[in-house]
């Protein structure tokens, strides 16, 4: 149960509770002495009622994005939330800091296709104001042109291509041209960067044994790194905070290029297949769809690239339920979003519930910076 203090504006009581409940959960989990949590937990709250805030150590911060992730209803791969990389990226001040310490991040992050799960953190909200804001979705996705008939590209990034040519930027008009860095410090005029030669590993795709996509030339970029969502440990809230682990290959072929909002290749593989796709009880869609999968994993793997199949990621998930069991945790999860795409009911999450309960440390979604 929460206690309020009476001797605290109630602004800053909120901020105090949330606060002490993770400084003392951290410590714990360190393995602090009490002693140690106490000394800790005084110097946080001496901060908050000189200042309305308190900055977190390294290490806090740390701990408390490897728990964010560790409380991320609706992701399948947090048996790993243990080796999240964190990079402290909170004195970076101006575009140019922001931006060097982005692409830090893709190149650590892509590591030559040994995939590292990794976050970059800038620093916090004050007084209310977002200090630095990302406008891309991810750090690497590709640009979505819209014209009289029909979209070039992703059509999820047409709103956001819109916004990247109105401040100057002007791509190829390919399906996968890699859409420049916007960012955005203190409430400035966002500035976009262009992504250096050859920071962004990119896998070209093709099928082990068929000319599935018969010139159509089909590739992805190897790391998924979110960037516009924020994170909130003890109470203090990081609106640029870009995060990655690895693929899972459905994300890849049973989303990106198969949703009809999307890429929408399910047709155009279902014609070079030689399916009939007069009936859906031909059940081309789910012959297209295993196949553009199959072009997913064996790509990939064929370069080297970190990435997993749905199965395996469900099993993974099923340790980390029991890991989480011996630590007296429960595995929180969105039961929509913890099911692959591709096959569900062949896992256990499918014949599996989960609660659906927020949990601090987090990460959140933002409006998007551009609308």
């Amino acid at each position: 149960m929460k206690v309020t203090d009476p001797s605290m504006p109630a602004a800053l009581d909120g901020l105090r509770q949330e606060a002490e409940s993770f400084i003392r959960a951290c410590s714990r989990e360190r393995g602090l002495s009490d002693a140690e949590a106490e000394r800790r937990w005084a110097e946080v709250r001496g901060q908050i009622e000189a200042t309305g805030t308190y900055a977190h150590t390294f290490e806090e911060l740390e701990h408390g994005a490897r728990m964010a992730w560790r409380n991320a209803n609706r992701c399948i791969g947090r048996l790993f939330w243990n080796r999240l990389h964190v990079f402290d990226a909170r004195a970076a001040d101006t575009e140019e800091k922001v931006f060097e310490a982005l692409t830090r991040h893709i190149a650590f992050a892509t590591n030559g296709g040994e995939i590292r799960p990794s976050i970059t953190i800038f620093r916090p909200a004050q007084d209310g104001g977002e200090q630095v804001r990302i406008w891309n979705h991810q750090l690497l996705r590709y640009a979505g042109y819209e014209g009289e008939t029909g979209v070039v590209g992703d059509p999820a990034s047409v709103a956001f291509t819109q916004a990247c040519r109105s401040l100057g930027w002007q791509g190829d008009g390919t399906p996968f041209d890699l859409l420049p860095l916007v960012v955005q410090v203190r409430g400035g005029a966002p500035r976009w960067f262009p992504l250096p030669e050859g920071l962004a590993l990119e896998v070209p795709l093709a099928h082990p044994e068929i000319d599935l996509f018969q010139g159509f030339d089909t590739k992805w970029y190897a790391v998924p790194i979110i960037s516009d969502m924020g994170l909130e440990i003890g109470g203090i809230s990081y609106s640029a905070a870009p995060f990655n682990g690895w693929y899972m290959g459905t994300e890849i072929g049973a989303r990106n290029l198969s949703d009809e909002s999307r890429y929408n290749l399910l047709p155009l593989i279902a014609r070079n297949l030689g399916l009939d796709t007069s009936s859906n009880a031909s059940l081309w869609k789910d012959r297209a769809l295993v196949e553009l999968n199959v072009a997913v994993l064996h790509s990939f793997k064929r370069d080297g690239v970190s990435i997993v199949d749905h199965h395996t990621a469900a099993q993974q998930f099923g340790t980390f339920q029991r890991n989480e069991a011996r630590e007296g945790r429960e595995a929180t999860g969105r039961w929509s979003w913890l099911i692959p795409p591709l096959s569900p009911a062949t896992t256990d999450i499918f014949h599996s519930r989960f609660e659906d309960r927020e949990l601090s440390p987090k990460y959140f979604y933002q409006r998007p910076a551009y609308l």
